[in-house]
């Protein structure tokens, strides 16, 4: 899927301030697991005054290393699919949600550019993943832009997306 900069009609706080509501209605926690980001999808949770009260914590991945040794990604996997793939994805999900007190993570690895892109995987190739009551999800995005635009695709589609999958009834609510 290939998506612009500027995909989201609403503005990253719009999105913050929906997202903290749907995690307060729930009594959720949320931890985020970021690669390519680099903390920025924490840091615009934690522009929301009383973002405490729904945010637990935020891993800052960026290494291999990092994934392993904080979120417990297998290096089997990285090093069978890449750090920038749905297995990883979904287990740096997995890997927030079991190593914080957090009922709800999210997740993402990238190519954020201007280099390390491949033909598999070209720049602003975005893998994002979200685990939360007993489910993983995980999607990919290609996102057009330069390093700045893409982290900030990356930003506003992986707070849309947990937005809509928190709205989503799940097959576990009867």
């Amino acid at each position: 899927m290939v998506s612009s900069a500027t995909h989201s009609t609403n503005s990253t706080a719009e999105l913050v301030q929906q997202l903290a509501t749907a995690l307060l209605a729930r009594g959720w926690m949320l931890a985020t697991a970021e690669s390519c980001t680099g903390g920025l999808i924490a840091g615009a949770c934690t522009d929301l005054a009383g973002s405490s009260a729904w945010l637990e914590r935020g891993f800052v991945t960026y290494s291999n290393a990092a994934k392993t040794q904080m979120l417990a990604v297998d290096t089997a996997l990285i090093a069978q699919h890449g750090a920038v793939s749905e297995p990883v994805a979904g287990a740096m999900a997995q890997g927030a949600l079991q190593n914080s007190q957090a009922q709800v993570a999210l997740a993402v690895t990238g190519v954020a550019g201007p280099g390390g892109g491949s033909a598999d995987k070209p720049v602003g190739t975005v893998w994002f993943g979200w685990a939360f009551d007993g489910r993983v999800l995980s999607e990919v995005q290609r996102f057009a832009g330069d390093r700045a635009a893409v982290r900030q695709a990356t930003v506003n589609h992986s707070l849309q997306r947990l937005l809509e999958l928190l709205q989503t009834p799940s097959t576990h609510d009867a």
